[in-house]
């Protein structure tokens, strides 16, 4: 079977992700200010969640498994009607692999971001992206995705495996 490239993971930054959706993170660049009489600081408005025209958001926690390195990608998915955030909590980091909407992705297309384990992710509708990627032991996330009556989950097969060695 032939192989692709081998994919290092980059640092997950909101201008490296922006191509694919936002990160969502308490960092200093995000809109803030105190609430509940000063005792809790709210990071404002970190994602656009999108439900689509016929679609609700729902919540959910996803418990993914951990995947050993290097790691072979052999598929990817997306989801065409609605967005698709996730946000660790349990507390380690994990891997997002990502190409753009369109076409269906290429080993050229791809991108790897270790993310840390106070980041989290919203996929815009559209970028491809691989399922879960934990690191080093189960790992818990809430999930914010769209449910409704269209099918909103296409997935493909690589022509090749890709190799990832973060």
């Amino acid at each position: 079977m032939k192989s692709g490239p081998l994919l290092h993971a980059e640092t997950l930054t909101a201008a490296a992700f922006q191509p694919f959706g936002e990160v969502m993170e308490a960092s200093p660049d995000a809109r803030q200010f105190a609430i509940n009489g000063g005792n809790t600081m709210r990071f404002h408005d970190l994602a656009q969640l999108d439900a689509g025209p016929d679609g609700r958001l729902m919540v959910s926690i996803f418990r993914g498994q951990p995947r050993t390195l290097p790691f072979e990608v052999h598929m990817m998915e997306r989801h065409p009607h609605g967005s698709q955030a996730f946000m660790p909590l349990s507390g380690l980091p994990y891997l997002v692999v990502v190409a753009p909407p369109g076409a269906a992705p290429t080993a050229d297309t791809l991108r790897v971001f270790l993310a840390g384990p106070q980041q989290g992710v919203n996929y815009a509708a559209g970028v491809w992206h691989h399922p879960l990627l934990a690191l080093h032991q189960p790992c818990d996330f809430l999930v914010l995705d769209r449910d409704g009556s269209t099918p909103n989950c296409d997935e493909v097969q690589l022509p090749y495996p890709v190799l990832i060695n973060a």
